[in-house]
């Protein structure tokens, strides 16, 4: 008999997320309406943050952060390559001049050894970023204090990109917070919270929360105390921004709200699932996600390496012996200056060599809450014979 796919990672749903969500469905309002509010006042508790925009997507939420962050045209943005490609077009939407730093080849996060250097020489011919934007890998934060260290020194605000990373924790307390100037996370089907697609910026700022409120919908406000205008009666609105449709429905609110409820035991899942890893993968060439004393992952992803300082075997055929055995592993990321249209704008492969290094070793294993024991073993068995061929 075919053993079932066993994929990279998939949603959790539960009976409270189905109700939560078909409550909505009789209630007055699917978009627009309380549980936007209810969850975004929710999700900036449990992250303490005094702010948390809720938006339709987390590619819309680096967007409207960067044009709230002063990103327009002209402005110099760095960003990491071992990244979606979000992570960089968010300020290529708004015609910032983007470039890359090169990634810690242990974290692989931005590098802050590489990141010192670079300010360092683009200080001397004054061509400082206005916006660095980090990005928390597979959950595990980046260096953020080190990262506020040098925003303070050559004064440039910080975007954390947190996709991968909610729940995580850092030096005690979770990211989006603390240190960033504005945080945004994911809730794509796949994320360790899901409203189906969707995304949060937090914000400690008031003035950036507002202007992220407007921006997300048309640069349009219906609050008195802010008209320019006499109001025409009740229905008066006024558009102050050229902002987005970038709303989330109440739909997918209930859902994320839902689904915030059960992050603990989420996370605590996915926390054991990579312990489990750790433990039967410790024999094989590979080289394992870094554990950090100050930080606590939020295991959006479990990447190896293949080392290929102990074997002789390729990724590539680690990879398809994998497939083969409907284990659905996966690569995250090509890095995103090797990509045509990067490429056409003057990057090349050898610009970014931890990250291009990492890229050709990487092998995404699944995990994902639901995961049983018994299929994390065969995942291992599999792969185990895969490197022992």
């Amino acid at each position: 008999m075919t053993e079932s796919f066993i994929p990279y990672s998939c949603q959790n749903i539960s009976e409270e997320d189905v109700a939560a969500v078909t409550l909505v469905l009789r209630e007055e309002y699917l978009t627009q309406g309380p549980r936007v509010v209810e969850f975004e006042n929710c999700f900036a508790q449990r992250h303490e943050v005094a702010h948390a925009v809720a938006v339709s997507n987390a590619t819309a939420g680096l967007h409207i952060a960067c044009l709230a962050l002063g990103v327009t045209r002209g402005s110099r943005v760095w960003t990491s390559p071992n990244s979606f490609l979000a992570s960089a077009n968010c300020a290529m939407y708004c015609g910032a001049v983007i470039d890359f730093v090169d990634i810690d080849p242990l974290t692989r996060n931005i590098s802050i050894e590489q990141l010192a250097k670079k300010l360092e020489c683009a200080a001397e011919v004054d061509q400082l970023p206005q916006v660095v934007i980090p990005v928390d890998f597979a959950g595990l934060p980046c260096d953020l204090r080190a990262l506020r260290l040098l925003a303070d020194r050559y004064g440039f605000k910080i975007l954390e990109d947190a996709s991968h990373a909610t729940g995580a924790v850092y030096r005690g307390r979770p990211v989006g917070g603390q240190y960033a100037d504005v945080t945004v996370f994911s809730f794509h089907a796949v994320k360790i919270v899901t409203t189906a697609e969707g995304g949060m910026v937090t914000t400690q700022d008031a003035k950036i929360a507002k202007e992220l409120r407007l921006l997300r919908s048309h640069g349009m406000t219906r609050d008195v105390a802010d008209l320019e205008q006499p109001a025409d009666g009740p229905w008066t609105y006024e558009q102050h921004l050229l902002g987005f449709n970038y709303r989330l429905t109440d739909l997918q609110a209930a859902l994320g709200l839902s689904q915030l409820q059960r992050l603990d035991s989420l996370q605590s899942r996915r926390t054991a699932l990579a312990d489990r890893y750790d433990q039967m993968l410790s024999s094989l060439p590979l080289i394992l996600p870094l554990r950090e004393a100050d930080s606590r992952s939020a295991w959006h992803l479990y990447v190896v390496e293949v080392d290929e300082a102990r074997t002789g075997i390729s990724r590539q055929s680690v990879f398809n012996a994998m497939r083969n055995a409907q284990i659905g592993v996966n690569v995250h990321y090509i890095p995103i200056h090797t990509q045509p249209f990067y490429a056409r704008m003057g990057f090349s492969k050898g610009d970014f060599p931890a990250a291009e290094h990492y890229y050709n070793r990487a092998l995404t294993l699944p995990l994902f809450p639901s995961m049983t024991d018994e299929q994390q073993h065969r995942v291992a068995s599999v792969l185990h014979a895969a490197l022992t061929a």
